[in-house]
C-alpha cells in the first residue's frame, strides 16, 4: 500500500482537495504522464490536427446519441415517425440530430486523413505498431458502428442497404445463409434486425470503441509520438537534457493543446456551416431516398451505401466471374514467381505448383459473390499487416524517393475515384474502371515488401528538423 502524501495545513482548500484525491487516485500523475511531462517532437504540423479532432468527434457523437435515444423508438412501425418527431417537435432535435448524422461523415473523414498522415509518416513501423493495429481496429469498429446506426432511421436507403449489405454473408460457403439469418434475426430485414442493430450500435460497439481508443492513447504514450520527419526523440541515443528530458520535444501541455485548439476551431466552423446551411450534403451525407419510409415492397432504382463505404463496395462490384481469371492470373503469377525466386528445394516448389493448382480450383468452384465479399474485406484487412509489409529504409515520405510521393498521390486519386464509382449506378465502364482500381489497391500493398526498398533515399538527419508555422 502506497504511503499518504502529507501536505503543509496552511495550504489552500483546492490544494488540500487535490492532495485527498491523489492519496486515493492517480490524477495528478495521469495528468503529469499523458499531457504535462509527455513530450512530443516539436515538428508536429497540420497532419497531426486530426488525431485530437477524431477524439473531439468522438464525444460529439457519444453526446448527441444519448440525447436521440431519449426519444428514438427501436420498433418498425414507429422508428421513422419517431426520428420525424425528433426533428419537429424535440426541442433543439433537429440540431441535434443533423449534428449526429453530420458527425459520422466528419468521424470517416478525420479517421481517414488521420490514417494517410501515418501512412506518409510511416507511423506504423517498429515501435509503433501495437499503436497501428489499434488504430486499424477503432476503424473496423467505427464502419461496424456506421452501418447498423445507418439501419435505424428505417428510411428507404436505411431498409434497403442493410438488406443488400446482410445477404451478402449468405454468399460464404456452407455457413452463410445460417449467418445472415442470425445478423437479421428474421428471414428478411425487420423488427427483430432493427433491435439487434440498435443494441449493438448504442452499447456493444460503443463499448468495444471506447476500450480501443484508450488502448490506442496507452500504446502511443508508451513509445512516444511520431513526426514527420520519422526521427525518434527519445531513444537512448537521442539528445537529452540534465533532466532527461529529449531536446527535440515539448510538453504536450500546454503547447500542443493550444496548437489543436486552432484545429478545434477551424473544424467547429466547418462543421457549424454544413449543420446550419447544408446538412444533407447534396444527399451524401443524408440521402434523400432516407427521408422516405421504408417500404418492403417498393425497392429503390439505385441502392448504394454511404460515401465513407463506398471505396469497399465498388471493389465488392468489381468482382465478376470475369475479374476472378485475372485475380488468379495474379495469385497464381505471384505465387509461382516467389516461389522459384526463392531458394527452395525442388519437392517444395512441386508443392507451390500443386497450391497454385488447388487455388485455382477453390476460385473456379466458389461463385464470384463470395470472392467479391472477400475483397471488400479484405482492403479493410490488408490494413492490420502494413507494419510488416513496408521495407524502407526510412520511415518518413520526405526522405524517400521523389516516385514515391507520385505513387502515394495515384492511390488517393484511386481510392476517391473507387468511392465515387460506388455511389453512382453501375456501368460497363465504370466496372472496367473499378476492376483496376482494385488492382491497384491490393498492389499497392501487396507489392510493397518489393517497391519499399527500390530507389535512391535520402539521407535522415540525426535529429528533427523544424521550421516555425
Amino acid at each position: 500500500m502506497a504511503e499518504f502524501k502529507e501536505i503543509s495545513p496552511n495550504a489552500s482548500a483546492g490544494a488540500r482537495l487535490l492532495n485527498w484525491v491523489d492519496n486515493r487516485f492517480p490524477a495528478s500523475k495521469l495528468y503529469k504522464e499523458h499531457l504535462s511531462e509527455y513530450y512530443a517532437p516539436k515538428n508536429f504540423n497540420f497532419w497531426y490536427f486530426f488525431g485530437s479532432l477524431a477524439l473531439l468527434v468522438l464525444v460529439i457523437q457519444i453526446v448527441t446519441g444519448i440525447f436521440l435515444v431519449m426519444n428514438y423508438k427501436p420498433d418498425a412501425a414507429v422508428a421513422f415517425a419517431s426520428v420525424e418527431y425528433i426533428m419537429r417537435d424535440v426541442p433543439w432535435g433537429w440540431l441535434i440530430r443533423y449534428m449526429h448524422s453530420t458527425g459520422a461523415s466528419a468521424f470517416f473523414i478525420v479517421v481517414y486523413l488521420h490514417m494517410f498522415r501515418g501512412l506518409l509518416y510511416g507511423s506504423y513501423r517498429k515501435p509503433r505498431e501495437l499503436v497501428w493495429i489499434f488504430g486499424c481496429a477503432i476503424f473496423l469498429c467505427l464502419m461496424a458502428e456506421a452501418f447498423m446506426g445507418y439501419l435505424l432511421p428505417w428510411g428507404q436507403m436505411s431498409y434497403w442497404g442493410a438488406q443488400v449489405i446482410v445477404n451478402l454473408f449468405s454468399a460464404i460457403p456452407f455457413v452463410g445463409p445460417d449467418l445472415a439469418l442470425l445478423i437479421r434475426g428474421d428471414y428478411v430485414v425487420s423488427d427483430a434486425t432493427l433491435n439487434r442493430f440498435f443494441s449493438f450500435h448504442v452499447i456493444a460497439v460503443p463499448l468495444v470503441l471506447l476500450g480501443l481508443v484508450v488502448a490506442h492513447i496507452i500504446a502511443l504514450h508508451e513509445v512516444g509520438s511520431n513526426n514527420p520527419d520519422g526521427v525518434e526523440i527519445k531513444g537512448p541515443n537521442a539528445p537529452k537534457d540534465a533532466k532527461g528530458h529529449p531536446l527535440d520535444g515539448i510538453p504536450f501541455h500546454p503547447y500542443y493543446t493550444v496548437h489543436d485548439i486552432l484545429g478545434v476551431s477551424v473544424f467547429l466552423m466547418v462543421f457549424s456551416a454544413i449543420i446550419f446551411f447544408a446538412p444533407t450534403f447534396g444527399g451524401y451525407f443524408l440521402e434523400y431516398n432516407n427521408f422516405i419510409p421504408a417500404d418492403p415492397f417498393k425497392t429503390p432504382n439505385h441502392i448504394a451505401p454511404v460515401w465513407y463505404f463506398t471505396p469497399f463496395y465498388s471493389m465488392l462490384r468489381a468482382i465478376t466471374s470475369e475479374m476472378m481469371y485475372a485475380l488468379m492470373a495474379c495469385v497464381v503469377g505471384a505465387g509461382l514467381f516467389a516461389a522459384f525466386k526463392s531458394k527452395l528445394s525442388g519437392f517444395l516448389k512441386a508443392v507451390a505448383v500443386v497450391a497454385c493448382a488447388a487455388v485455382i480450383a477453390m476460385m473456379l468452384s466458389i461463385d464470384a459473390k463470395f470472392w467479391g465479399v472477400v475483397v471488400m474485406g479484405g482492403a479493410v484487412v490488408i490494413l492490420f499487416f502494413l507494419p510488416w509489409l513496408d521495407h524502407a529504409p526510412v520511415k518518413s515520405i520526405r526522405y524517400r524517393p521523389d516516385w514515391q510521393k507520385y505513387l502515394y498521390a495515384v492511390f488517393v486519386v484511386v481510392f476517391a475515384v473507387l468511392g465515387y464509382l460506388g455511389v453512382q449506378p453501375p456501368s460497363e465502364i465504370g466496372g472496367r474502371v473499378s476492376q483496376v482500381g482494385t488492382l491497384f489497391y491490393f498492389g499497392f500493398f501487396l507489392l510493397m515488401p518489393w517497391w519499399s526498398q527500390i530507389g535512391t533515399f535520402k539521407p535522415v538527419p540525426d535529429r528533427i528538423t523544424f521550421e516555425a508555422h
